[in-house]
């Protein structure tokens, strides 16, 4: 996760993932676990995070309102980025999506806060269940999520890094 090019973003993901925020204000569990992937679009992303409504109606961040956009610095080139998905400026909620191609239309509409580093496979496995109209052939769950242990980033004798842990 990129917390310093979006730290607000970032929290709310991680808060997100491990569900310890418990409810929101209008009753929703504020916890990815058990939410499905409900827009899947074979060489673009696959989105998910919509806990509310599974239908990319729905969702709430931690805030307890959307969001505003924090930088759009880091840009859609590459597979594997992790970005917030909306529906127009400053709306961020809880809904992301990672791409699974480069993605330049989206530079500076949706604000780009990681990089899947390990899983890549399981992103291309989803995206195998997606339409060419976005929508899933099969039911994608997130059965679980929380957060992983930060390990510092070890140097190889060459000098390059031996982990991806950016932050």
């Amino acid at each position: 996760l990129f917390g310093k090019a979006a730290p607000k973003t970032v929290e709310n993901f991680r808060a997100l993932a491990t569900g310890e925020r418990g409810k929101s204000r209008s009753g929703a569990t504020l916890h990815y676990k058990g939410s499905v992937f409900h827009r899947i679009i074979p060489g673009f992303m696959i989105q998910g995070g919509d806990f509310t409504r599974g239908n990319g109606t729905g969702g709430e961040s931690i805030y307890g309102k959307p969001f505003a956009d924090e930088s759009f610095t880091l840009k859609h080139d590459r597979p594997g980025l992790l970005s917030m998905a909306n529906s127009g400026p400053n709306t961020n909620g809880s809904q992301f999506f990672i791409t699974t191609a480069p993605a330049a239309h989206l530079n500076g509409r949706h604000v780009v806060f990681g990089q899947v580093e390990e899983g890549v496979a399981v992103a291309q496995r989803i995206e195998r269940a997606g339409g060419w109209d976005g929508r899933p052939r099969a039911r994608v769950v997130i059965r679980d999520s929380g957060e992983l242990p930060l390990v510092p980033a070890v140097k190889t004798p060459a000098g390059e890094p031996a982990s991806a842990v950016r932050e």
